[in-house]
């Protein structure tokens, strides 16, 4: 195998390709983040651009980046003026050894000033220059997002470097920091990172609530401290990605939304899954008397005894996540999906639960989370794996696993069968009938009729308009 087998680089003998393709070439890896550094890079892009009958585009023209865009709209050529006087000094600016390794497209040969490719063979992130953490200080974050998606262990220089210009990773632009993060979230090797950036300080400077979620212990239901508990939780999701196969795996490499397959967002989940903990943090004495709440600004009564309680803690993050995403720059379908993962992650074990499960009531589960079904389960499962106290026997693990397996597979059966509900009465049509305007008596018989439909008591037009009737005469 060559690196210029690839369809696009074998008619290229100009420049020197350099970052992600090297490296992952070098470990096996197939890739597409082709790209290339050279002298004069505008020119030659629109060059390339006319001889592959592709689009030119300019994505940074002060550092003199542009894309070269091929008609399947899939691939693309990244090219970039080189930095420096030659590619040696390029090749000296960037991060990390392992991505310091330019591939000569001119004479076929890799260019290794740094000694990366001994970095890979021994899985070793290394630094090249102090001074480049400094210049680029989301050079920092990257550090970990590499850490998670290879799992090589950064040098004791690095780790010092790190620790010493950490406070600069708030610097940079946070739609930059956004693709770290999610980039970070999709690594094989995530949770393990995210407990390295727990001990060097850095995870409470991205995710302010780490602070918070800090402060609540192990109790009887959880035989971890919170933040640990959700670290565990998207070791569990990981472990799971890692079996799954068939439409699962397949739903969970999909890219719907933000750029990022639905893992990397629904490991995110997992880690916000509980940060409405802290602020709903009580605790209750054997006879279920609240004797303490985070509110009253003392220690907790540290007894075992009694019963700490978060009471719709599920809704509460569902809310405070949202500004939190929204100044990393996640985009609204994001959010949605990871408020919606946070809201919903007690609901598949309420489903089984339930006195009268039955198909009706499984189907009404699957109606309402809609596409994320799958998405859903899997963080139940783990958050039921991370939450291991004295209170909880293996007997109540196995079982509530058990039922999210069923449901799980209920799904996938009923999966091919399923079409959207159908609207049988919009807006217009039920004011002109009850003789009102916009108001939030629509909105709420609206829901409700959404509501009756999930349930199948109401399931054609006739019956949504007697059910409409009926309820405008509470």
């Amino acid at each position: 195998m060559n690196i210029k087998d690839d369809f696009i680089l074998k008619n290229i003998h100009e420049g020197y390709l350099v970052g992600g393709m090297v490296r992952d070439f070098l470990l096996g890896k197939n890739s597409q983040d082709r790209d290339i550094a050279i002298k004069n890079a505008e020119s030659f892009a629109k060059k390339i651009a006319s001889d592959l009958d592709a689009t030119f585009i300019v994505l940074d023209s002060e550092n003199k980046i542009f894309r070269v865009v091929l008609k399947d709209k899939e691939n693309y050529l990244d090219i970039s003026e080189l930095q420096g006087k030659n590619i040696e000094e390029d090749l000296l600016r960037r991060d990390f050894t392992i991505n310091a390794i330019a591939y000569d497209l001119a004479n076929d040969k890799f260019i290794d000033i740094t000694g990366g490719i001994e970095d890979i063979k021994n899985k070793t992130l290394r630094e090249i220059r102090e001074e480049n953490f400094t210049d680029d200080p989301l050079r920092i974050l990257r550090a970990y997002r590499f850490s998670s998606v290879t799992g090589f262990e950064p040098t004791d220089r690095l780790i010092e470097i790190i620790k010493k210009y950490i406070s600069l990773v708030e610097k940079p632009a946070k739609e930059r920091v956004h693709d770290e993060i999610m980039k970070l979230f999709g690594g094989k090797y995530c949770a393990q990172t995210l407990l390295k950036m727990l001990d060097d300080g850095i995870l409470e400077i991205i995710f302010p609530c780490v602070k918070d979620m800090q402060k609540v212990p192990p109790n009887t239901h959880h035989h971890l401290d919170l933040i640990h508990h959700v670290i565990e939780t998207v070791r569990q999701i990981e472990l799971q990605y890692e079996k799954s196969e068939g439409d699962i795996r397949e739903h969970l490499d999909k890219i719907d939304f933000g750029g990022y397959p639905r893992i990397n967002h629904l490991k995110l989940a997992g880690f916000l899954h509980d940060i409405g903990k802290p602020s709903t943090w009580t605790i209750e004495d054997s006879e279920g008397k609240c004797i303490w709440s985070i509110s009253d600004g003392t220690d907790y009564p540290n007894n075992k005894k009694y019963r700490h309680r978060f009471i719709k803690h599920d809704l509460e993050g569902a809310k405070m996540v949202v500004p939190i995403l929204k100044a990393l720059k996640f985009s609204n379908k994001q959010i949605d999906y990871i408020s919606d993962m946070i809201r919903n992650h007690i609901y598949p074990s309420s489903v089984i639960s339930s006195p009268n499960l039955d198909k009706k009531v499984m189907m009404r589960y699957v109606r309402k989370m809609n596409d994320n079904v799958i998405d859903n389960i899997l963080l139940a499962k783990a958050d039921r794996l991370s939450a291991q106290g004295e209170a909880v026997t293996n007997e109540m693990t196995e079982n509530n696993i058990s039922g999210l397996n069923k449901l799980l597979e209920f799904y996938i059966e009923v999966k091919p069968t399923l079409a959207p509900l159908p609207k049988l009465l919009d807006g217009n049509e039920i004011m002109k009938l009850l003789g009102i305007s916009q108001s939030p008596l629509l909105g709420e018989i609206i829901k409700e009729l959404y509501e009756a439909q999930l349930n199948q008591e109401v399931n054609t037009r006739d019956e949504a308009i007697e059910f409409v009737l009926k309820y405008n005469s509470k």
